[in-house]
């Protein structure tokens, strides 16, 4: 089994706020500690499939322009996705299944470019606007029942699973591939950040509280019984993680290296970009309505974040 990572963004940074105060309440963190920042997704190569856990951002996204109050910022393009898939000698055709964390674009984005992979993805997500029209669908019903301490899960081929994450987005999903001994776990979004798993923090990001509790206490429930290698999509820490093959050690983290940020005024383009799903809110496409001047409570259309979760484009 071969595990690389489609990297397509870098250089970005999650503040301590976002990161971690989903329970406790942003107010509780500083503002001022931003954690590295990037965008990557993976691929699974057993030798018979090749497996592909999310399809990144879909090609024209444009970049955000952060400054001192935002958030989130997922980074400067390396590259699309297609262009860094590519990149690990890869043909499109050549991809079997496609494993769905969840429905958000800088996830699910290129899924329409694998024609002839299955998208396995929970059935709770089916509905959500970025699988529509999508004939190659597989709903996983997980079906295999628990997995270790997961109780819900699907057996997608030897040695890679399928499991039930809620709380990020109620249809959420983890995926785990064994491999020598290894556990490698790929995540999206149960933390945007490392630090957030050793200090037990959730992000200001779910559509149920509780059920993302759960979800992480399983996590580290996990990780503390299995020598696990942590994969994110939203730090560096998850292709450093996999190229290392570090093993989590939840009572000895690895040191914190904060992001390097330059605010250095950049010219915008009138859009703004969803830093949680990647939506583009174009004036254009809304009679000419400036960003700036939607209502207070405005939500993106697509994961229903505020105004604040939103960047100059």
């Amino acid at each position: 089994m071969q595990i690389k990572a489609i990297k397509f963004r870098k250089d970005g940074f999650y503040t301590q706020p976002f990161a971690f105060g989903g329970e406790e309440g942003q107010d509780k963190f500083n503002h001022n500690i931003r954690y590295r920042g990037s965008l990557q997704n993976y691929l699974i190569d057993t030798g018979k499939d090749i497996i592909l856990v999310d399809t990144g951002l879909p090609a024209g996204t444009p970049e955000e322009v952060p400054n001192e109050k935002s958030l989130a910022y997922t980074g400067k393009d390396i590259c699309s996705y297609m262009e860094a898939f590519e990149k690990l000698g890869y043909k499109p055709e050549q991809v079997t299944k496609i494993l769905l964390t969840h429905r958000h674009a800088d996830h699910s984005g290129e899924l329409r470019s694998f024609p002839n992979a299955q998208i396995f993805v929970n059935t709770d997500e089916l509905n959500a606007a970025e699988l529509q029209g999508l004939t190659n669908l597989v709903p996983v019903h997980f079906t295999d029942g628990a997995y270790y301490n997961f109780p819900d899960s699907q057996k997608i081929c030897v040695g890679v699973y399928f499991i039930k994450a809620k709380g990020h987005t109620n249809g959420n999903s983890l995926i785990i591939a064994e491999d020598e001994g290894l556990f490698y776990m790929f995540q999206g979004d149960i933390t945007y950040v490392d630090e957030a798993l050793y200090e037990n923090k959730l992000s200001v990001v779910f559509d149920d509280l509780a059920a993302a509790r759960e979800t992480l206490n399983r996590v580290r429930e996990f990780v503390r019984n299995h020598p696990t290698i942590y994969m994110g999509t939203h730090t560096p820490q998850g292709y450093e993680n996999l190229e290392a093959k570090r093993i989590i050690d939840l009572n000895n983290p690895i040191p914190t290296v904060l992001a390097k940020v330059d605010f250095t005024e950049q010219e915008a383009s009138g859009k703004y970009v969803c830093s949680i799903c990647g939506y583009v809110y174009d004036p254009q496409a809304h009679d000419g309505v400036a960003f700036e001047d939607l209502p207070d409570d405005w939500k993106c259309p697509r994961c229903k974040q505020p105004k604040s979760k939103f960047n100059k484009a």
